[in-house]
């Protein structure tokens, strides 16, 4: 189904081709072009004004969102979180203040023992002991979490999984299964594999989607496969308490395979979402203003996912974060009057963010402007799509940014900003972007302190909410 006009997908970029199932620091093969690094991300925007806090969701014994439509997402971990030892208590630790944030969903880490330290070249995956902690820590923090009232989701990797030992060809494509559990065993030999991986030998089905060259392709064409990975992912449900997926690299597989996995776990009213790191046209240095094949191809895989799945919406990324840093707030407005990322095409399954372990963190692969995140955040938390907070932005860079993220998502709460809020977009010029939400929210980004006419006037009924480094936001209540 085509959204918005046609554009055709540009093709997925080439692998980094290894001869082994090896894993270094940092490394993470990303199926986007990488921008140049920046500096860590620091303390970012001027002091926020801080009204008072929206109400806190219900505590209760299990979570009572059904849908997503009004969620607010954490990634509760960062790139070298897995280091900082026992960092399933630390995040339980701070669950109080995550309820205080008004947040509903929380996005943990890959939970099985993996090559790497991070979790994404997942082995055993019925072993819970990982670098971020036991497997009574991770059970305890769900099931606290719950509790609060927040709905855990795990980060699901199952495009691929490392082998235990080579086999009978020298390859690394026999597979252990150590751990005694319900449901089918993992004990699988290079059948497993895509018989078309350029590396460990399957004999499997061709692949479904794009190759990942550091381990081993799984075959997901393969039913006898695709039981045993819902039986471990309804253990994770059932077992653990998990209540949806984040989903890694799925370019990997065919979207059916998608819908097939949500649908016989979590179910469709869950929120799952899947990382598609789709590509960004560029023309040299310089973002072009038109990408509609990037948002294309997410709203593709989505339709393909038979829409059990929301998306993340790089596309919204690059161009905020182009739009900051560089004084084109233009970008902001597509040809059609509407935000030019997918929250402008499809925003109730789009997972806008500013950055994740893998864009930003220590890693800085794409990082946001430093000294914009906090208008950054001022953007995606007024604005539709489903919002996603960085732990290292809310809980490590400083009270002013943890301040500011925590006053714009109550800004969001309380005048019901939800993922398909209607926007009405003012001005989109070089310094200046303004955007009417919902009637009830006005946002302003830009330098330029003269709005003129564009001002929101108290007579109105318009108050200031919060405001920052070339951010404000005005609230109103519901008009007679």
């Amino acid at each position: 189904m085509l959204r918005g006009p046609a554009a055709a997908a540009r093709p997925a970029p080439a692998r980094r081709a290894v001869t082994a199932c090896r894993w270094a620091p940092g490394h993470r093969t990303l199926g986007t072009r990488l921008r140049p690094r920046a500096a860590a991300v620091q303390q970012a925007g001027a002091a926020s004004a801080a009204p008072g806090a929206a109400p806190a969701p219900a505590r209760g014994a299990e979570p009572a969102h059904t849908g997503y439509k009004d969620a607010l997402m954490v990634q509760t971990f960062g790139w070298d979180s897995c280091h900082k030892g026992g960092w399933y208590k630390t995040v339980q630790a701070q669950l109080d203040e995550l309820v205080a944030l008004s947040a509903t969903h929380l996005w943990l880490p890959p939970p099985s023992q993996s090559v790497s330290d991070q979790g994404y070249m997942p082995g055993q995956l019925y072993n819970l002991n990982s670098k971020y902690g036991t497997a009574e820590e991770l059970k305890s923090l769900v099931a606290a979490a719950r509790a609060a009232g927040l709905v855990p989701i795990a980060d699901i990797v199952i495009n691929h999984r490392c082998a235990d030992e080579l086999g009978a060809d020298g390859k690394w494509n026999s597979f252990r299964d150590d751990v005694t559990h319900t449901g089918r065993k993992i004990d699988w030999g290079k059948w497993a594999i895509t018989g078309n991986d350029p590396v460990f030998g399957g004999t499997g089905n061709p692949d479904t989607g794009a190759d990942y060259g550091p381990a081993p392709d799984l075959d997901h064409a393969n039913p006898e496969l695709r039981e045993a990975l819902t039986d471990w992912l309804n253990f994770l449900r059932t077992d653990v308490g998990f209540a949806g997926w984040r989903l890694d690299f799925v370019k990997g597989y065919a979207a059916r395979f998608v819908d097939e996995y949500i649908s016989d776990t979590v179910g469709v009213e869950a929120l799952c979402v899947g990382e598609y790191w789709v590509d960004m046209a560029w023309s040299g240095s310089e973002l072009d203003a038109n990408q509609d094949a990037a948002r294309q191809v997410l709203c593709d895989w989505i339709d393909a996912a038979a829409k059990s799945c929301a998306a993340f919406d790089f596309p919204t990324k690059g161009i905020l974060q182009e739009a900051v840093k560089k004084q084109q707030l233009w970008r902001l407005r597509d040809k059609a009057g509407k935000p030019p990322g997918l929250i402008g095409w499809w925003p109730a399954k789009a997972v806008t963010f500013i950055d994740n372990h893998d864009t930003g963190s220590t890693q800085q692969h794409w990082p946001f402007p430093a000294d914009r995140v906090a208008a950054g955040y001022a953007y995606i938390l007024t604005h539709p799509g489903v919002p996603c907070v960085l732990w290292e932005h809310h809980f490590g860079c400083g009270a002013e940014l943890h301040n500011a993220i925590k006053t714009l998502a109550a800004v969001r709460r309380r005048n019901g900003i939800v993922s398909d809020t209607p926007v009405r977009i003012v001005a989109a010029e070089a310094d200046l972007y303004v955007a009417e939400v919902g009637g009830r929210v006005t946002l302003k980004l830009g330098p330029r302190y003269d709005m003129g006419p564009l001002l929101p006037k108290e007579a109105d009924g318009w108050k200031t909410a919060t405001w920052g480094k070339d951010y404000c936001v005005w609230e109103r209540g519901p008009q007679a």
